[in-house]
């Protein structure tokens, strides 16, 4: 899915902000996160394009502490180790049913036409109920497998928002023809971990613009299940 966005700013209650850039060919959302309060925040899925988040990250004046990622894909990671060295910060995530995607980056990169990228390692893998701070400020690790099996959700229920990856796009859902995808799981991981965050969930997808869980569950026919019927 291609992003029509340009950086697009929010702020949302209890100190937190963030900052969609779109990067790559495939205009994939890498989010800059921060506490408005103190100006730490994290990247999340930095897939490339290296360059143009430091100048947002300098624009903004946020010192990141780490780099997040959902998961595995080449376009959400593929600029994950050169940011972290940049920064002097460690990346976190994916879950670690992931780590194949991880290894394979160098294939991954050859078949998407991408510059070569190194497989590589996080510092720490990502766990259902792991907490991440910054600041004043934290986001909340869910596991949401489908897309792939490690793929994990970022969530904020103070702030109501939500970071999914590829899990959920407005209008439509991940893709799960890739391997260890899987359909069934993807729905579940939607209705059973997304939609009990509650309907004025703000959330940003990993390509397209933001929704909210209430508006997919009216309109969303992948996932829908709260659509008006005539």
């Amino acid at each position: 899915m291609l992003c029509c966005l340009k950086f697009l700013i929010v702020k949302i209650p209890m100190s937190l902000k963030f900052k969609i850039i779109p990067v790559t060919a495939f205009q994939q959302n890498c989010s800059l996160v921060w506490c408005d309060e103190t100006m730490k925040g994290v990247v999340i899925d930095p897939g490339g394009d290296c360059k143009t988040i430091l100048s947002v990250i300098a624009e903004k004046q946020v010192d990141v502490t780490a780099v997040v990622l959902t998961h595995g894909h080449l376009d959400h990671v593929g600029g994950s180790v050169e940011l972290a060295k940049a920064l002097n910060v460690s990346i976190l995530g994916p879950h670690q049913e992931d780590r194949f995607w991880l290894e394979n980056l160098p294939e991954q990169s050859q078949m998407f036409g991408f510059a070569h990228t190194e497989a590589f390692e996080p510092a720490r893998w990502l766990e259902e109920g792991d907490v991440i701070e910054f600041g004043q400020s934290h986001l909340t690790v869910l596991h949401t497998p489908g897309h792939t099996p490690g793929h994990v959700t970022l969530v904020n229920e103070d702030a109501k928002v939500a970071f999914v990856g590829d899990v959920l796009f407005n209008g439509s859902i991940g893709r799960t023809d890739f391997p260890k995808g899987d359909h069934a799981t993807l729905i579940q991981a939607i209705k059973t971990k997304l939609w009990p965050l509650g309907n004025e969930v703000t959330f940003v997808p990993g390509h397209g613009p933001t929704s909210t869980f209430g508006y997919e569950r009216r309109t969303n026919p992948f996932v829908a299940d709260e659509m008006p019927l005539y």
